[in-house]
């Protein structure tokens, strides 16, 4: 087999392990301890005011997203977020706090999202804003 096949086989096993890869929700659906708002290299912390009702409305108005666990009675959900053409999930928590809600996107691959969580979690704050 040349080596170019044996590439392509390479490139089409890791799209098809994003796109298939299970997600654990014990790995993601964790509690969250957000302080302060911070911009990461793989995701985003939010603090900010709102109702989890309002929020969880918003995110799964988004075609990609789903929830992965809890609920909106728990006061905590994750939810998982997938690229369109290649299907990378990204994930994304939302928990109540006394001072309105914790907010925590981030990516599950690679080391850089290259502000894709950030950009999602400040739109679906911004909607909540103007709710």
């Amino acid at each position: 087999m040349p080596f170019s096949y044996v590439i392509v086989v390479i490139i089409v096993a890791f799209l098809a392990y994003v796109r298939l890869a299970p997600s654990d929700p014990s790995r993601w659906h964790v509690d969250l301890n957000v302080t302060e708002n911070e911009i990461l290299l793989g995701g985003a912390k939010r603090l900010v005011s709102g109702e989890i009702t309002q929020f969880h409305q918003i995110a799964l108005s988004d075609p990609q997203t789903r929830v992965l666990a809890g609920s909106v009675e728990e006061g905590k959900v994750t939810y998982v977020s997938r690229t369109k053409v290649i299907g990378f999930p990204d994930y994304t928590t939302v928990q109540t706090a006394p001072e309105g809600l914790m907010v925590f996107g981030r990516l599950r691959f690679g080391r850089s999202d290259f502000g894709v969580n950030a950009k999602r979690v400040d739109g679906w704050i911004a909607a909540l804003s103007a709710a």
